[in-house]
């Protein structure tokens, strides 16, 4: 009997999941593109593409364009599409569709780290933060994810085995730890220091450069590089640990893997953005939607729709209040909240890997 999808039943986005992944990657450079001209300054379309080719007139919009727009754009793209790969990585680690990287720590460990050397000042990094002053945020977020992340990590291992269920508690007690951390480092805070603040707990794209997208390009790099190898092994572990055992996955050298590929690759995101909620939950979530669980197209679409997300919503940001701007990590929870209780509103009852 024909489905409502056609003869086969299934929808059109999973029969032709090549198609999805050609729209969604035309979407996401779209998206792109169109967020170079908006802001406190609007500039023209033709003006955009010049100044991306090289043939700019060297004034106002060519400045705004490869000084701050460009890096900014690349900052939000490849951050969010880091964030839902971690996302889908975080999702088949567990075996469970409301996982994201937040689960292992590392965007209020990341928060905690940045929030400390703020109020703290150098007391946390030492000397550090007197040889590296502009360093000293990034670096003290991306210790806080990865510290945080380990310990985590090791509260879950049980007889040399990593425990998803252990990590999930173990993940849930340390982030609320943090969180009281973050509040009470919060209320000593003078006003100066609470706008700092703001920044690193709510996310923000204001301060990118070309140095921040070296970063998370850096860790993006990384991704590209191993995830092709780690298809299979990720569609295995799908049917259970024992069964990824018996089909010769080695399980707990993969949780490893999918741990610290995570924590480095979140990790370098809440350095350079702060705390940017909801991507890395919504994006592999509606991606599986449309190209089901197979982790062949599965990733590399909610890697796009990532990207896709955090260029819009870092568009809006700087347009919404012109001239001032909205937080990023608000825009993302506003915009995948209400889309995630859709998709579970229209899906309840479904299993993971339906």
């Amino acid at each position: 009997m024909s489905g409502p999808g056609g003869p086969s039943g299934l929808p059109l986005t999973r029969r032709h999941p090549g198609i999805t992944l050609a729209l969604a990657l035309v979407l996401a450079s779209v998206a792109c593109v169109a967020s170079l001209g908006v802001g406190a300054v609007a500039i023209p379309l033709p003006d955009v593409v010049a100044a991306l080719l090289g043939q700019g007139d060297g004034g106002q919009s060519s400045v705004i364009i490869e000084a701050v727009r460009l890096p900014r754009v690349l900052l939000a793209t490849l951050a969010g599409g880091a964030l839902a790969a971690c996302g889908v990585l975080m999702q088949a680690f567990f075996r469970n569709p409301l996982a994201d990287p937040a689960l292992i720590g590392v965007a209020t460990g990341g928060a905690l780290g940045a929030v400390a050397v703020i109020v703290l000042g150098a007391t946390v990094l030492g000397g550090f933060t007197a040889l590296a002053p502009d360093l000293a945020l990034p670096v003290a977020a991306f210790l806080g994810s990865l510290v945080t992340t380990l310990v985590i990590y090791a509260l879950s291992r049980r007889d040399g085995t990593v425990d998803a269920t252990g990590m999930l508690l173990a993940g849930v007690a340390v982030n609320a730890i943090c969180g009281a951390g973050i509040g009470l480092l919060t209320f000593l805070a003078t006003d100066a220091q609470l706008r700092n603040l703001t920044f690193w707990t709510l996310g923000s794209l204001s301060s990118a450069g070309w140095p921040q997208v070296v970063v998370v390009a850096v860790a993006s790099a990384l991704l590209v590089l191993v995830l092709p190898f780690l298809v299979r092994p990720l569609n295995a572990l799908l049917l259970g640990d024992a069964e990824a055992h018996h089909l010769g996955v080695p399980v707990e050298a993969l949780k490893i893997g999918l741990v610290v590929l995570t924590s480095i690759a979140a990790g370098a995101v809440v350095a350079t953005c702060g705390v940017v909620g909801f991507v890395g939950l919504i994006a592999p979530h509606v991606a599986r939607l449309l190209v089901g669980p197979d982790h062949r197209v599965q990733l590399p679409l909610a890697a796009l729709l990532g990207a896709l997300l955090m260029a819009l919503a870092d568009a809006l940001a700087r347009t919404a209040v012109a001239p001032a701007e909205l937080p990023l990590g608000v825009l993302t929870a506003l915009a995948g909240g209400p889309l995630f209780l859709w998709l579970l509103s229209r899906r309840r009852g479904a299993a993971f890997d339906a």
